[in-house]
């Protein structure tokens, strides 16, 4: 009988045609043949997770998966630690982003490019993103997982500029990006307000963060990951989120490595300040403390419109971060995990100094009350005149202006590297020390 696709068998049984078939059926076979081999290098790759399969995509040679769920959606959960996602049956789709944290939308520029149009924002926010050369292939890559910047208030990996693909390929390394809960829906302190409920709600925006972590250990290997090789790294805000983990009971064990870039999260917000922050968004949405059940139903929307003019960072809570990650010096929790760090030159120019020309322009008197309006935030219990003193020893010849947005450089006596006030003012100008 003459070979035809109905008749496809295994490639190896197809290796010589009848001699009566003849050149046409010859060459039916070879473009039979080279179908099977196409169809080889072009289906989806396919990987088991806990809570199901996922299909992805190939790029370039490097295998893609994006919107991977690691949590269940935040929204009947407001102001509530994260829980893994239901597992699902069959194969889902992991072809395009997961939505964004709720978030109010800063001004386009090059620090905040535009994620790909027709994205979403959603409280099911909790979704990450994996760039790998191979799947179950043993070769216990190691695994770079990066945190987005925008602070503690917008961002998102949902960005060309975060693309895992060439730097997969160039350093054969498995490339892990996330979304997490931001601002108030991640940061809002209200265990003063409403007790052992709301006890972790200054940090769920960095339990997801912990969540993801977990997922990462659980299931990298099956992205041609190793889960003992794991370096967390960002910058900016996502510097400051590995700074923060690194003081952090819960993600104890989940990486072994550390890199950030402008982001020396040296202090948490005090709890006396964050519940400042907390009675001002109440305020702002006409709500009374003994209200707060009422923030579980109040629109997403109204909510992001709470978040302006507020400024958001983990909380110094004794429970989910029990002390400062850097102040007076660096939690005993990572003193087994090698940190690099760095800072991007003059990036407070354009983040603070953008929107407040007067900075550029400051005299010794008002400098303190600068650092107090944007920066609070991350002076935890520092004092602002103090910080002050103390870089204009480090650097007499330098004027206010300089000072606040002060670049990374060596300081005089050439022993240690002072860090950017405005990233996160320190006492001293020396490297941090473990405690014992």
């Amino acid at each position: 009988m003459p070979w035809s696709v109905r008749a496809c068998v295994p490639l190896p049984q197809l290796w010589k045609p009848p001699v009566r078939a003849g050149l046409a059926s010859a060459i039916l076979l070879a473009a039979t043949s080279t179908a099977v081999v196409r169809a080889a290098f072009d289906s989806p790759p396919i990987a088991l997770t806990t809570a199901g399969k996922v299909r992805g995509r190939v790029d370039q040679g490097i295998n893609v998966f994006k919107g991977i769920p690691y949590g269940a959606d935040t929204s009947t959960r407001r102001f509530q630690p994260p829980v893994p996602p239901e597992s699902w049956i069959g194969v889902r789709d992991a072809l395009e982003f997961g939505p964004m944290a709720p978030q109010p939308r800063p001004p386009e520029s090059s620090f905040f490019p535009s994620p790909r149009s027709g994205t979403l924002i959603s409280e099911d926010c909790l979704y990450l993103n994996v760039w790998t050369p191979a799947l179950r292939d043993g070769h216990k890559r190691p695994v770079m997982v990066y945190i987005h910047g925008g602070g503690y208030t917008t961002g998102s990996a949902n960005l060309d500029l975060y693309d895992g693909e060439r730097l997969c390929r160039r350093g054969d390394v498995v490339v892990v990006t996330l979304n997490h809960r931001l601002n108030l829906f991640g940061y809002l302190y209200l265990g003063e307000l409403g007790g052992p409920e709301y006890a972790a709600s200054g940090n769920v925006g960095m339990l997801d963060l912990v969540l993801a972590l977990k997922w990462v250990r659980d299931n990298i290997a099956e992205f041609g990951g190793d889960p003992h090789a794991v370096m967390i790294s960002g910058q900016s805000g996502g510097g400051a989120k590995c700074a923060t983990l690194m003081a952090m009971p819960s993600a104890r064990g989940l990486f072994q490595r550390v890199v950030t870039l402008s982001g020396q999260q040296l202090t948490g917000r005090t709890r006396a300040h964050a519940t400042a922050t907390a009675r001002a968004v109440l305020a702002t949405l006409h709500l009374t403390p003994d209200r707060l059940e009422a923030l579980k139903t109040i629109p997403m929307e109204q909510l992001v419109a709470a978040t302006q003019a507020q400024s958001f960072a983990p909380v110094t809570d004794g429970g989910v971060l029990p002390r400062d990650p850097f102040a007076p010096d660096a939690s005993p929790l990572s003193a087994d995990i090698p940190m690099m760090i760095g800072n991007t030159h003059d990036e407070t120019t354009l983040l603070i100094g953008a929107g407040d020309p007067s900075t550029f322009n400051l005299a010794w008197e008002s400098l303190p009350a600068k650092l107090e309006r944007h920066v609070r935030a991350f002076l935890g219990t520092l004092d602002s005149g103090q910080v002050v003193a103390e870089y204009r020893q480090l650097y007499p010849e330098a004027s206010p202006s300089d000072v606040f947005f002060a670049p990374p450089r060596r300081c005089a006596h050439g022993k240690a590297w002072c860090w950017n006030p405005s990233a996160g003012p320190v006492r001293v100008a020396r490297p941090p020390t473990f405690s014992s």
